[in-house]
């Protein structure tokens, strides 16, 4: 047994250990022996891979056009230009939608594997190492613009106009179709969210099947997604979705001892049943999820978070201003209705910004 006896991983000779001699460094095995493409060989492939790369530039520019053939040439609000017998113009909306999610994969899906398959097949892909410096010298900046030249000589877009002028015809049409969704976010005219459909003596019924809501109806813990009853009153070719995107309100029934109401407000319940603005104040997006424990108002699209306690106020998110309150209170009939409109505009807190100036320049005068 020997030395061996202690039984210990070092002594027994069970783990194997390294001298005390510095380790030999590896030799730089180099670069791998290049391997050439069949473009690289066979001219016939590389005009190939040209056209492809050509038809996928091509099929960029048709997903753009297609995008605004489905954002401009079908109408929502009446019946489709295709197609009278869908005056709801549901329909519409449906090739709308259809039309306007392939026009964007279309664009960025080819322009982007256009460009990935020009790079694989025709751009010279011999492996290279440079040394990292920081260019100061004049000679660096000149040697630098050298390599720029080169990558761009060797990029083929000299040689090949085609494959040139298809990627700036595909570049250059490619974000038009988020310049165009900008349009969507907000209305251009500010002053048509400050009033909306609710007025003293309007009936909240429910969305869609427009019943109307008696106070008896709304238990506690409930809620209900509300609309105007003149709503119904309104063609789809008259602005019905507009109008209905900007009256849109949600109906729940708290414990009135649990809700702090501000002095102002405390006919705008009726008997815990309160009513707000569905529209988030961020960026207008609805509101529709409704903690009933916390009773919290949730924005699925930011997480903005209200509290219904304390008048929908702000406790979490982006929105700048609470959800405004619908004031409400119930007719002969017992049924729900809105004693006025909104007592401030609706939706995103951007379209109060010139009501704020006015504002300002009205107290100081």
């Amino acid at each position: 047994m020997g030395s061996h006896s202690d039984g210990t991983p070092h002594q027994s000779g069970t783990v194997a250990t390294t001298g005390t001699t510095e380790m030999e460094r590896f030799p730089d095995p180099g670069l791998p022996p290049h391997r050439p493409r069949l473009t690289d060989i066979d001219e016939k492939a590389a005009k190939r891979a040209e056209r492809q790369v050509v038809l996928l530039f091509l099929i960029s520019v048709l997903g753009s056009v297609l995008f605004f053939v489905g954002y401009f040439g079908i109408q929502i609000d009446g019946a489709p230009k295709y197609d009278v017998t869908d005056p709801s113009g549901s329909r519409a909306l449906q090739v709308q939608n259809l039309l306007l999610g392939l026009g964007i994969a279309l664009g960025m899906f080819g322009i982007g594997i256009g460009v990935v398959h020009w790079a694989r097949t025709l751009m010279p892909d011999h492996e290279l190492v440079e040394s990292r410096h920081a260019v100061r010298t004049e000679e660096q900046r000149a040697d630098a613009q050298e390599i720029l030249t080169t990558i761009y000589d060797e990029s083929g877009i000299k040689r090949r106009p085609l494959l040139r002028n298809t990627l700036i015809g595909a570049a250059v049409v490619a974000p038009l179709p988020f310049i165009g969704l900008l349009k969507d976010l907000g209305p251009t005219d500010l002053d048509v969210l400050k009033h909306t459909l609710w007025d003293e003596g309007v009936r909240l019924v429910r969305d869609p099947s427009g019943t109307p809501i008696k106070a008896s109806d709304v238990t506690l813990g409930s809620t209900f997604h509300v609309v105007p009853e003149n709503l119904a009153q309104i063609g789809h070719n008259e602005g019905y979705l507009d109008e209905k995107a900007k009256a849109v309100v949600l109906l729940m029934r708290l414990d009135p001892d649990s809700v702090n109401v501000s002095p102002e407000r405390q006919d705008w319940n009726v008997d815990g049943i309160f009513a707000y603005s569905k529209v988030c104040t961020h960026v207008g997006c609805p509101v529709a999820l409704y903690e009933q424990q916390t009773h919290h108002l949730l924005c699925p699209c930011h997480q903005s978070t209200f509290d219904l306690t304390n008048e929908c106020e702000v406790i979490f998110g982006p929105a700048a201003r609470p959800l405004p309150q619908l004031p409400i209170t119930v007719d002969a009939e017992g049924y729900l209705v809105a004693r006025s409109d909104f007592t401030e505009p609706v939706g995103p807190t951007y379209s109060q910004r010139g009501t704020h100036v006015e504002e300002m320049q009205g107290e100081a005068n």
